[in-house]
């Protein structure tokens, strides 16, 4: 007869003094963001001179519409050259992720690890009150691992 070994539900993951470990602990706040008509011309110059991989589509309003990524500005620059059509003319709304998942800040860090797993998503805007606030990315998570390397995973 095999060993059967059963662990329950684990306690929400905690800080060293007891406090939830949450997502707004870990996330950006200062973000670079893009607007729909902006080009994708400038959105990979922005990318590159900043070493980031993508960022949120915001109006004016700072509610989030989409996020742009380097996959998205590589795709235009497939349609442009398969199709012989200027790059300069294409704007950020036409090649931009419109169905976006977001996190809630108040989540746990572990949470949204899962959540990362899951969706194979490399980043996550927060909204509060339908406007964006931050946003967290697998680096962000990967900071926070770091930070609680003193503790006990089992206790988290």
């Amino acid at each position: 007869m095999g060993i059967i070994s059963f662990q329950g539900a684990r306690p929400k993951s905690k800080k060293q003094d007891g406090t939830l470990i949450k997502v707004s602990d870990y996330m950006s706040r200062k973000l670079i963001t893009f607007t729909p008509n902006q080009s994708v011309m400038e959105v990979m110059e922005t990318l590159v001179k900043n070493k980031i991989s993508g960022g949120p589509v915001v109006n004016e309003r700072n509610e989030l519409l989409g996020i742009i990524s380097e996959g998205d500005c590589i795709k235009q620059l497939n349609e442009s050259r398969y199709y012989n059509m200027p790059i300069n003319d294409a704007n950020v709304e036409r090649f931009m992720v419109k169905d976006v998942d977001t996190i809630d800040g108040n989540a746990s860090i572990f949470d949204a690890a899962n959540k990362f797993l899951e969706s194979k998503r490399r980043r996550f805007p927060i909204l509060e009150e339908g406007k964006l606030v931050g946003q967290i990315s697998q680096k962000d998570v990967m900071k926070a691992a770091l930070k609680m390397n003193s503790q006990n995973w089992r206790d988290v």
